[in-house]
C-alpha cells in the first residue's frame, strides 16, 4: 500500500509504551468499592500481584487451562483466539491498555481462549481466589464485575452484528473507530495511534482477507481518510469514517 510520510505526534508513539493510570484501567471499577484514593492500590495488595511483563509472542494463557488469575493491561495491547476443529485460528479480540483478559472463564473456572502478547505487555495480574474472597465481603465488587462483563458482552453483541451486517469498507471503517474510541477513554490519542496487529490479523477478526484490508486502508488514504506508516495509524477525518461506518461522530 502507498506510505504516506508522516510525522506522529507523540502521544501516538507512548500510548503503547506508558502504563495506563489506575483510574483509566478497567480494575480500577473494583477498586472503587473499596474507597481507594485515585492511584491508591494499597488495600488490594493481597488481591492483585503487580506488574508482570510479557514480550511479543509470550502466551498469557491457554485454553483449557485453570482460571487462576484476571489480567489488567497496563500497557501493550493482547490479542486472544481460539483453534477451529479443522485447525485454523479465530481471532476473537484485540485488547488494549486498561482493559482486562479472563473474565469469560468465570463460569468454568478455566480459559476458553488463547492470549498472547502483540508487543511488550505490562499486566496488573488479580489473584482470582482472593478476589473472591473480597467479593464475599464487599458484595459491591460483585456488582462492578457484572458491569464491567455487561460491557464485553456488548463488544461481543456489536462484533456479531459488525460481521453479519456490514460490507468490508464499512467494518474496517467501524474497527477504526471503535479502536480511537477505546484509546480516547483512557487519555490517549484518538485519533493517531499504533495497529500493533498485523493486517492479516484484522482481517482474520472482521472476517476479510488480508489483501481486502490493505485494498481498503490504500483506499481511505487515498480519499484522505487516514495516513498510514507502517502499523502508525492517524485519522484525518473521522467523521466521514463515522458516516461509512453508519455512527455518530460525536458518540
Amino acid at each position: 500500500m502507498t506510505k504516506a510520510k508522516i510525522s506522529l505526534l507523540p502521544p501516538a508513539q507512548q500510548q503503547h509504551c506508558e502504563p495506563v493510570t489506575c483510574n483509566n484501567c478497567g480494575i480500577y471499577q473494583l477498586c472503587l468499592p473499596l474507597g481507594l484514593d485515585q492511584g491508591d492500590m494499597t488495600l488490594l495488595d493481597s488481591v492483585i500481584k503487580r506488574k508482570e511483563i510479557y514480550k511479543r509472542g509470550q502466551v498469557l494463557y491457554r485454553p483449557g487451562e485453570q482460571l487462576d488469575y484476571v489480567y489488567a493491561i497496563r500497557s501493550g495491547s493482547v490479542k486472544t483466539y481460539v483453534g477451529t476443529g479443522d485447525g485454523r485460528v479465530q481471532i476473537t479480540g484485540f485488547h488494549v491498555a486498561g482493559e482486562l483478559l479472563g473474565l469469560s472463564a468465570l463460569a468454568s473456572r478455566r480459559y476458553s481462549n488463547e492470549a498472547s502478547a502483540l508487543e511488550t505487555v505490562s499486566v496488573c495480574k488479580v489473584e482470582i481466589d482472593r478476589l473472591d474472597e473480597v467479593a464475599q465481603k464487599i458484595p459491591s465488587i460483585q456488582y462492578q464485575m457484572l458491569k464491567i462483563m455487561s460491557v464485553q458482552i456488548r463488544q461481543d453483541e456489536e462484533l456479531m452484528l459488525l460481521l453479519g451486517k456490514r460490507n468490508a469498507e464499512e467494518r474496517l471503517a467501524e474497527y477504526l473507530i471503535s479502536l480511537s474510541r477505546r484509546f480516547a477513554s483512557r487519555n490517549y490519542s484518538g485519533t493517531q495511534f499504533r495497529l500493533s496487529m498485523s493486517r492479516l490479523d484484522i482481517g482474520n477478526y472482521l472476517g476479510l482477507a488480508e489483501e481486502t484490508v490493505i485494498r481498503i486502508l490504500r483506499r481511505f488514504q487515498e480519499s484522505g481518510l487516514i495516513t498510514a506508516d507502517r502499523r502508525s495509524v492517524c485519522l484525518t477525518d473521522i467523521r466521514r469514517l463515522s458516516a461509512i461506518a453508519h455512527l455518530d461522530a460525536a458518540a
